[in-house]
């Protein structure tokens, strides 16, 4: 007996459909893993670079470069001047470990707080790495209450 066109058809349409579905996650990426946030980002608009790296349990980001650090020269850091506490103004932001209490947790990384030193606040931050971006959000209070900023991988 001869199977009819429609279920020979069927049958492959069905085959490359379950292919497809067991290939889709290497095709976005498998899930980020703890160390994944580690290593050099820029933001994609090139006005912040960071460095990720671990300390102890938690992820830390040091600021390498950004717009709102340095003089007009771009190359002079700025000093730390509107740091609320009083010892630290004096201090140059060349290297300063901004973000700090990063902990992996349920795909992302949460709990952290990040500095900005243009106005001397801090906000806690979380991180997620989705299809090779990090994204940083900044917020006071809600997540809802925040900013994103999308970072990309920095090569050698």
């Amino acid at each position: 007996m001869q199977a009819s066109p429609l279920s020979r058809r069927s049958a492959i349409f069905l085959l490359m459909a379950t292919v497809n579905i067991g290939l889709m996650p290497m095709a976005h990426g498998e899930a980020p893993v703890p160390d994944a946030i580690v290593g050099t980002w820029e933001a994609d608009d090139g006005t912040v670079k960071l460095d990720m790296f671990k300390a102890g349990a938690e992820f830390q980001a040091r600021m390498l470069y950004g717009n709102e650090i340095v003089e007009a020269d771009n190359v002079t850091f700025k000093k730390d001047a509107k740091n609320p506490d009083p010892t630290l103004r004096s201090r140059s932001l060349k290297n300063i470990v901004f973000i700090t209490g990063l902990h992996w947790e349920n795909g992302e990384w949460s709990g952290g707080s990040i500095y900005d030193a243009s106005s001397g606040r801090t906000y806690n931050c979380k991180a997620a790495v989705k299809d090779g971006k990090m994204h940083l959000r900044g917020y006071l209070g809600l997540p809802a209450m925040g900013q994103t900023r999308t970072f990309h991988r920095v090569r050698g």
